[in-house]
């Protein structure tokens, strides 16, 4: 399973990548929005964690972008936000997000909700598989 994990702060990105790949996740990452939409369209990840504040275009409007297009619309996406504030599960739910979750990431938790995302999308079956 890989993991796209979009996220500005290079020790951020580094640690969450090594602690994914720790429990088997194959990872990319992006370091903003713009890159982090380009990825997900060329990798077909199995989910994304994807930071809301992020410069460029941040995440709340790639994650619009990503659920706005047939390509990439079924990828699961966490929201990740150092700035937990009244309103901003809801917020990110509009904006397309699967679930949310805060900084600093409590890997537990977050491994939890990236399974349920995962369990959810299984089985996939083969893609050339008629409809």
């Amino acid at each position: 399973m890989t993991i796209l994990v979009v996220e500005d702060n290079d020790l951020n990105r580094e640690l969450l990548a090594r602690r994914l790949k720790r429990k088997g996740f194959d990872v990319v990452h992006a370091a903003d929005g713009i890159e982090g939409v380009r990825l997900a369209r060329e990798s077909h990840p199995d989910l994304i964690l994807m930071d809301m504040s992020l410069p460029g275009m941040d995440g709340w409007q790639a994650t619009r972008v990503l659920k706005s297009d047939a390509a990439t619309v079924h990828l699961p996406v966490i929201a990740l936000t150092a700035h937990a504030m009244a309103g901003d599960f809801e917020k990110a739910i509009e904006a397309g997000c699967d679930d949310y979750d805060t900084k600093p990431v409590d890997m537990p938790r977050l491994l939890g909700k990236i399974e349920r995302l995962l369990a959810l999308r299984e089985p996939r079956g083969d893609s050339h598989d008629p409809v």
